[in-house]
């Protein structure tokens, strides 16, 4: 008698055993669902009543899918510490720092991360649900029937198209970091014949966050001259595109480089990553940085080195320092801002007035490029005019964010209240 072994590669097999973690969490809150929907029905008719309120329904809710968002919710959770007015906070970290902050009014709570949470989330019963991620009604993200309001807030002052395809249509508001944002939003909106959502600018909450943070980390004492890089991912990110072409030149002029690789890159592209780190493992003024905040190394630079990377705004708009950035042109194919036509984006438009652009045969003589690049009051200007344009309300998000919240939901009830 013959045995038979069948053999799955461990892609396959970690996928299936996905699909199977998805579809049993699916199949646990459904049955749930379907029991508290039961209960309720039961409770009606031995009350003798034809509605009975949703006991899980939540006024104010927050949904984090990840750390690196942490400081986006930040300032909305203190102000609503700060009134005195719960807030349902569901995270996708499980050591997500809300935990720690000792709120009385802010619930935190760990519903688990991809399907799990997601699950939860298309069941949910909520006023407003505020979020940084996209692709509502895209992807594995539903919209759930018994949620009055949906609403987006940007965890970037660049460009609001350049999420991928469709991932702001279906949201009932849009929390923007500068009025720029609006008119490219509404251009999509009349191309694709879908509802305008609510556009409201409450300003971006992490540079807030970050600007407090960034003035507390001291001065060095001694402090040597410092190049950043900081690229995006992929391939055509700076590290995938050119790695040694770009980091010799850098290693051989003796000043501290510091290369901070996109948190994705260490998932996507660990390979490349552990090869350039074994290529300079000797050299000593070479870095790497993996912290989760970024303002650390911020605040060491002279300069920044990146391509299309939102870094560059944050560097700009927090240090106000000189940057060079190099292939600053992403495929657009899979984006929205591919539907934009021929019209360029401000984060191309802005850097090319702030920024200088380092082409791949000046990489050899990369030492006298920085040396010979002066910050000149024209490119000062350009930086202010940017930051001013892209962080509007400085230090205000938090309240703001809140008074849309609550605002919102307030008119949201009037509403229903006068339509009875």
């Amino acid at each position: 008698m013959q045995t038979l072994f069948l053999y799955i590669d461990p892609g396959t097999g970690s996928m299936l055993f996905s699909i199977l973690i998805g579809a049993a969490a699916t199949l646990f809150f459904l049955g749930k669902a379907a029991w508290l929907k039961l209960k309720l029905l039961f409770t009606a008719k031995k009350n003798g009543v034809s509605k009975v309120a949703d006991s899980s329904f939540k006024k104010y809710v927050i949904y984090n899918e990840g750390l690196q968002y942490w400081n986006t919710f930040k300032p909305v959770c203190d102000e609503f510490e700060k009134r005195g007015i719960e807030l349902t906070y569901y995270t996708s970290a499980e050591k997500d720092p809300c935990f720690e902050m000792g709120y009385k009014f802010v619930k935190p709570e760990f519903i688990g991360e991809g399907n799990l949470a997601f699950v939860k989330l298309n069941m949910l019963s909520a006023g407003i649900v505020l979020m940084t991620t996209p692709g509502l009604q895209v992807y594995q993200l539903k919209r759930s029937k018994n949620v009055k309001h949906y609403s987006h807030i940007l965890h970037m002052p660049s460009d609001a198209t350049t999420y991928r395809l469709f991932g702001l249509d279906y949201f009932d508001s849009i929390l923007l970091t500068g009025d720029y944002q609006k008119e490219d939003i509404r251009f999509l909106e009349e191309q694709r014949g879908i509802n305008k959502k609510q556009l409201v600018t409450v300003g971006c909450p992490y540079l807030d966050v970050y600007k407090k943070n960034i003035a507390e980390i001291p001065e060095e004492e001694n402090h040597p001259f410092t190049v950043l890089v900081s690229p995006s991912w992929g391939n055509v990110g700076i590290l995938k595109k050119y790695g040694e072409k770009l980091l010799d030149p850098l290693a051989a002029t003796g000043w501290r480089i510091i290369i901070r690789p996109h948190p994705q890159s260490k998932k996507s592209e660990a390979d490349m990553l552990e090869r350039l780190e074994k290529h300079y493992a000797g050299n000593k003024n070479i870095l790497w940085d993996y912290e989760r905040q970024n303002i650390f190394s911020l605040k060491k630079a002279d300069i920044m080195i990146s391509d299309f990377s939102g870094i560059l705004f944050d560097y700009t708009f927090l240090c106000d320092k000189p940057v060079l950035y190099v292939n600053a042109q992403m495929d657009l194919l899979p984006y929205d801002a591919y539907d934009l036509g021929d019209k360029k984006l401000w984060m191309y438009s802005s850097l090319e007035k702030f920024g200088k652009q380092l082409d791949e045969k000046d990489f050899e003589n990369i030492k006298d490029v920085i040396q010979n690049m002066s910050d000149s009051n024209e490119l000062a200007q350009a930086r202010a005019k940017a930051k001013e344009e892209a962080w509007m309300y400085e230090g205000e998000s938090g309240k703001r964010t809140a008074d849309f919240m609550i605002q919102t939901l307030d008119e949201i009830n009037k509403s229903e209240e006068a339509s009875k």
